[in-house]
């Protein structure tokens, strides 16, 4: 049909066919390896930053800010771009709330920034079973609980043109600043010999990582571990130079999540949620990585 619509030839389709290509099926495939390649790139940039082969989007606390903005509007009965305005909003107060918990006297060390993350994350994952609790167990309940564990069944072109600026100006960003990434992962004071300005820097690579992160949960729900298990596996083919990996991760976080999001809507009849199978994917092989790291030390 697409080689049809570009002058080449096609078999017989119907207008049904059309419309499914088009409607469901196109922007679906464009919100999955849009996601995808945002959540990666945002791994890798966090992972070099504070060194930690653990860092995630997830971890900033970005990812449940957003989500409860997001079952907010469903609880009310937003229509579906104030339900996305609000999950990015309150994706983007979660972070201001982070920079305000981890900043002392004029700074924050990265540790700080983690901890705030997390503490912060666990506060409105909070603030979301509460929604739940207020919610009706017949309508808005499933459609909360549902949408938090992440899924492209609802994608449509108004999504992925939502979506689209916001991931891509943060990806820009991460790759604009992929030589000072470079110089970050060498550590604080080597950064700072080179003459970067490091807090600075830090919390640009932050913020382009939380509007990646609020933009994906506010179109998809919580999809996780794309952004810890795709840049090990761009690292383990290209290396840890950030020029080449983050559009390695950029590329294959694209891949991986069309290919899961794939396998949710077609191996059973009942669509599996895609953040499910990323969990189930993505604990095992962190499990196993770790598992090679304390072996390599001679631990265990």
């Amino acid at each position: 049909m697409l080689a049809y619509g570009l002058g080449g030839s096609s078999t017989a389709w119907t207008e049904m066919d059309e419309r499914i290509v088009t409607l469901v099926r196109g922007p679906r495939v464009l919100l999955a390896a849009l996601c995808g390649a945002g959540l990666a790139v945002a791994g890798a940039a966090l992972q070099g930053i504070f060194r930690n082969p653990l860092a995630a989007p997830e971890m900033l606390g970005v990812s449940a800010g957003a989500a409860f903005g997001g079952a907010i509007a469903i609880l009310l009965s937003l229509p579906g771009l104030l339900m996305i305005g609000g999950a990015f909003t309150s994706g983007m107060i979660a972070l201001l709330i982070v920079g305000a918990i981890a900043r002392v006297e004029g700074g924050s060390a990265p540790t700080s920034v983690l901890l705030a993350g997390v503490i912060v994350g666990a506060f409105f994952m909070a603030l979301v079973s509460v929604t739940q609790l207020f919610a009706d167990p017949h309508n808005s309940l499933p459609a909360i609980t549902f949408w938090l564990m992440g899924s492209f069944a609802s994608a449509s072109w108004d999504q992925v043109g939502i979506a689209s600026p916001a991931v891509f100006l943060g990806c820009v960003v991460l790759w604009l600043m992929r030589f000072r990434i470079n110089a970050l992962c060498l550590g604080e004071e080597e950064a700072r010999t080179l003459g970067i300005p490091v807090e600075g820097d830090r919390w640009l690579v932050l913020i382009s990582v939380a509007l990646i992160a609020a933009a994906t949960v506010s179109v998809a729900g919580i999809v996780g571990w794309v952004g810890i298990v795709i840049p090990h596996a761009a690292r383990f083919l290209v290396g840890h130079d950030h020029r080449i990996l983050l559009p390695a991760s950029c590329l294959l976080g694209a891949s991986y999540l069309c290919a899961v999001d794939t396998v949710a809507r077609s191996a059973t009849p009942g669509e599996i949620p895609v953040g499910v199978l990323t969990a189930l994917i993505g604990a095992p092989f962190i499990a196993w990585m770790l598992r090679k790291a304390l072996m390599g030390r001679g631990i265990g």
